[in-house]
């Protein structure tokens, strides 16, 4: 169905998804995208001059106005003009950043624009600050649809009216190598278009790790283990026997975890469990087996393209699909890629340093770790093994670094946080 009204959106990070999204409410989209930011305007100018895309580099809200009465893009390196200009109803966050999205995600909220988050790491680390600024300012923040987690929050949706308990919500990764770097994974980045530190982080499994945390936070699930069991298997199939199912659900907890190397490869799926006999019966003349667990799966994600009803549900109706509960269930805990020498300088997700595990928060009491989306530019206080967790104590702590301080409020749940405060 045709809405109403087109949305107009913006996009800030013309990266490899960016310009998917860019491209797409140009060509066949429900969406109006008027404006995009990027760092690299010349690369994203490039960009749209080969895919026969009409743009205006700007410098000023002006003349940003003037691009945009006049039906062509508007392209600019001031964020801040995205963030200022008034007719601009979503944006949409393709970034990579981190420290950087915690200032300017908020601003976006703040500006009276809603935020949908295509930046994993940044919507890890600080959804629950974004929740709150959305409220006061009577906005729409969610997580994306199209991207894994997003994806696995549509079945959830549809399984539960059915009648399911969620006893697993699932990723395929493909291929997993702890110790990709940037250097390492240049050629395959450069086959596919990828930025290379963001391809070292998806073939180090950092990544994945984020992705399943994003679910875990919104519906409450846990990580049966640390960074999960991630069985290798042939098919999607496979998980009945790759997991003991039994077992995992014993405590009727939900947790998250993945299958290496299973077809359909770009696929999620959800273990769902039913014990009811004559639901039972139906299910199995269904093919759907004897149960009392079942299988249910995508064999694909489309990001850029599935984006779109995610934007169209916020801005038209204010409907949010993923968001945070108040307190993070999990957290992506940094580990060593290499010996770490006294004083060396952490450099984030998918560089040269370390790698990212999920863990519980609630395990985290006696030895905090220290988060792989904070890493990047941080320098460690001891000498550190390859493979062993990065402590919070173990690092030097800029108390002026915005990106620490939301985080240190807000994983908790704040209701905990000026507990703790109080009786600090």
């Amino acid at each position: 169905m045709t809405p109403k009204i087109c949305p107009k959106v913006a996009v800030i990070g013309a990266g490899f998804m960016g310009r998917a999204m860019i491209w797409q409410a140009a060509k066949f989209s429900l969406l109006d995208c008027v404006a995009a930011y990027d760092i690299n305007i010349d690369t994203l100018g490039a960009f749209l001059i080969e895919n026969g895309l009409k743009y205006t580099q700007v410098h000023s809200l002006k003349e940003m106005n003037r691009a945009i009465l006049s039906g062509s893009l508007a392209i600019c390196s001031d964020i801040k003009l995205i963030l200022e200009y008034k007719d601009i109803d979503a944006v949409i966050d393709a970034s990579s950043a981190i420290l950087d999205a915690a200032v300017f995600c908020a601003d976006v909220l703040k500006n009276g624009k809603h935020l949908i988050m295509l930046n994993a790491e940044a919507d890890l680390m600080f959804g629950a600050y974004f929740t709150e600024i959305a409220k006061k300012n009577n906005v729409v923040y969610t997580s994306c649809d199209g991207d894994q987690y997003g994806v696995l929050k549509r079945i959830i949706e549809e399984i539960k009216p059915w009648g399911f308990q969620v006893v697993m919500a699932g990723n395929i990764k493909g291929f997993l190598n702890r110790y990709a770097n940037e250097q390492s994974i240049a050629e395959e980045a450069q086959k596919r278009g990828l930025n290379h530190k963001m391809c070292a982080s998806y073939t180090d499994g950092t990544k994945l790790n984020v992705e399943m945390a994003l679910i875990a936070n919104s519906e409450g699930y846990v990580a049966k283990y640390k960074g999960m069991l991630g069985p290798r298997a042939h098919r999607v199939t496979d998980v009945f026997t790759s997991f003991n199912l039994e077992k995992l659900w014993a405590d009727r907890i939900p947790c998250v975890d993945y299958l290496l190397g299973a077809e359909p490869g770009g696929g999620v799926y959800v273990i769902g469990y039913c014990e009811e006999k004559f639901q039972k019966e139906l299910l199995y003349y269904y093919k759907m087996g004897k149960g009392p667990f079942y299988l249910f799966y995508r064999p694909y994600h489309l990001c850029h393209l599935e984006c779109t009803k995610t934007v169209l549900d916020a801005v038209l109706e204010k409907k949010v699909l993923m968001q945070p509960k108040r307190q993070m269930m999990t957290n992506v805990f940094a580990y060593a890629k290499k010996d770490l020498q006294v004083g060396e300088l952490l450099d984030g997700p998918g560089g040269f340093t370390c790698y990212g595990l999920i863990e519980n928060m609630v395990d985290q009491e006696r030895k905090e770790g220290f988060p792989i989306c904070l890493t990047d530019g941080v320098r460690i206080k001891r000498a550190i093994k390859k493979d062993e967790k990065i402590l919070l104590s173990e690092v030097e702590i800029d108390s002026t670094r915005i990106d620490y301080n939301i985080y240190s409020k807000y994983k908790l749940g704040e209701a905990e946080f000026t507990r703790r405060s109080a009786a600090s």
